[in-house]
């Protein structure tokens, strides 16, 4: 009995004791991160947390401070780590049960670098150091749990990437230089655990960073003699002794120094690399510059006479001026040694690009090679021009000047408006023509200005007819066929009473062109290949119809 009672006393006690050690024992959760900064946001994870009541029932606090509760499940509760949070135990409540989830460390935003400390607006920025958060949070600023962020100079920059332990930002137009800090924003709940109390700041140390102003290069590749502006600020009125600039450490030609502006031509021995501005006695590399050699891919045409427009097409033939594309282009255009020479002789330039060099075909032009000079300096050594004035020479091939030759016309008489053609070879390529058909082409009131004009329509290809110039049909490298022309030998006199004396006189095709003055500045007065093709007789026939005398002013012109 005893024994019985015993046994019976002894498997309550053990069962006493087990239902003790159950109703003892913790529930197993986990707090997910175990160190983390204000703001971030905790996980744990377990069983029996029940269902989500009240704010007042439900509750968590992390180091004693109340958390805000963002869910609450039977097995998972996630809460933000509160702004007022010390190091301590975070504590789940449900009603008066309390159940302890682990030690949680707050840690504090700390920086232990920027790079560069020294940069430009727009340029990116790298803050190193430790406990940033793993994100910046969301994106819009105006979420009640704030955003986290960095502040340079007292303006709020938004990062471009974000890491616990790095952060980097595009530094904005309106940062000035100042204090660099990073911080995470948090929000508590109310007093009765609602949300959501006015966000704050967890702010850590300042850093200084220094913001220079920007420098802008242009252009940022092209060949020797390139003239390269930087535009900037602070530079000084004036250059100051030791001031320079240098392209893959050879020192630049300087052409002009402001404050706002400096211009300066790439040297002779100039290699690709960076561009360094020195400015009292401080480096500062400002871009890299590539340096490109002239290349020729073809000459059209390869033979032609005289007057004709010379096509070189290619890469990185810089720019005529050597001002770059820049404003400068035509407020300081100077050409410098910048030319093409066909045989020796030096061409008339039209338009210098740089992919193509279009040149007229001088008239004292010869057959060889066709070079492209381009001119460039190298500095004395205080950046001034010049210890040498050199040139940059690419041949471009060979041209061959060709003689036009005429070997017959017909028919050798005609009416007005009849069509004459004319056969041979080397006539060349047809140039447009507003000359006025009028006698005396080359007399100074048929000038449209004093001036020479080097357009497109400037070397004249022309035909005439007793020195009237003839309405051009087709004009080709072998066969030429104009009009015979109205003007002036018939219409003399009143409306349909007409001078009928036939007109004979030399038939003649003759090209213009001009050459470049010795001294480099273009051009002499325009000369002409003249050929002579025969004796043409017009004959009275082909009376002008009626619409002729309404247009007859003196700015007439063919109208091709």
């Amino acid at each position: 009995m005893n024994a019985f009672v015993t046994g019976v006393s002894t498997m309550t006690l053990w069962a006493s004791l087990s239902v003790a050690v159950i109703a003892a024992a913790p529930a197993a959760v986990e707090l997910h991160p175990s160190t983390a900064v204000p703001g971030a946001t905790l996980s744990i994870g377990g069983t029996g947390f029940g269902a989500f009541r009240s704010v007042q029932v439900n509750r968590v606090t992390v180091g004693g401070v109340p958390a805000l509760i963002q869910r609450w499940e039977s097995d998972l509760i996630e809460v933000k780590v509160p702004f007022q949070a010390q190091s301590g135990p975070v504590e789940v409540m449900t009603g008066k049960k309390k159940l302890s989830a682990g030690i949680l460390t707050v840690m504090q935003p700390t920086i232990t670098a920027v790079t560069p400390a020294e940069i430009e607006p727009g340029h990116t920025v790298q803050i190193t150091g430790a406990h940033f958060g793993t994100t910046a949070g969301p994106r819009d600023p105006n979420t009640m749990f704030g955003v986290n962020d960095v502040m340079i100079g007292g303006v709020i920059v938004r990062p471009r990437r974000w890491k616990d332990e790095l952060i980097e930002v595009d530094v904005p137009t309106n940062a000035a230089s100042g204090d660099v800090v990073v911080r995470l924003a948090s929000s508590d709940p109310l007093p009765d655990g609602s949300c959501c109390a006015p966000v704050q700041y967890k702010v850590s140390n300042a850093v200084p960073l220094k913001l220079i102003p920007s420098i802008r290069v242009d252009p940022v590749s092209g060949p020797v003699g390139t003239k390269v502006v930087f535009f900037g600020q602070s530079f000084g009125a004036t250059k100051a002794a030791g001031d320079k600039v240098t392209f893959g450490g050879h020192l630049a030609t300087i052409a002009q120094w402001s404050d706002t502006a400096i211009v300066v031509h790439l040297p002779m021995d100039a290699e690709t690399g960076p561009v360094v501005l020195t400015l009292q006695g401080r480096d500062r590399t400002v871009g890299n510059f590539t340096v490109h050699v002239p290349k020729v891919i073809a000459v059209t045409p390869p033979a032609a006479p005289i007057g004709t427009l010379l096509r070189i097409s290619g890469e990185h033939f810089g720019f005529y001026s050597e001002s770059g594309s820049t404003p400068y282009a035509f407020t300081d255009f100077n050409t410098g040694e910048n030319r093409v020479d066909i045989g020796g002789v030096r061409a008339v330039i039209y338009r210098w690009q740089d992919d193509r060099i279009d040149v007229w075909v001088p008239f004292s032009a010869k057959s060889g090679p066709v070079v492209i000079y381009r001119g460039a300096t190298k500095p004395n050594q205080d950046g001034s021009c010049c210890a040498t004035k050199e040139v940059l020479k690419t041949e471009a091939g060979v041209f061959t000047l060709v003689t036009p030759k005429i070997d017959s016309f017909s028919p050798q008489t005609g009416g007005l408006d009849e069509l004459i053609t004319i056969k041979g070879s080397g006539f060349g390529s047809f140039l447009k023509t507003a000359e006025h058909a009028y006698l005396g082409l080359n007399q100074g009131a048929y000038k449209r200005r004093e001036d020479i004009e080097l357009g497109e329509n400037v070397s004249r290809t022309e035909v005439l007819f007793s020195n009237v110039a003839a309405q051009v049909m087709s004009w080709t490298d072998t066969e030429i066929v104009v009009r015979v022309p109205h003007r002036n030998l018939y219409g003399l006199g009143k409306r349909n009473e007409f001078f009928n004396e036939l007109a004979t006189g030399p038939l003649i095709v003759r090209r213009g062109s001009w050459d470049v003055q010795p001294d480099g500045i273009c051009c002499t007065q325009k000369k002409w290949l003249t050929l002579e093709a025969g004796t043409f007789t017009i004959e009275a026939k082909g009376m002008p119809d009626p619409g002729y005398f309404n247009n007859n002013r003196p700015d007439a012109n063919t109208n091709q």
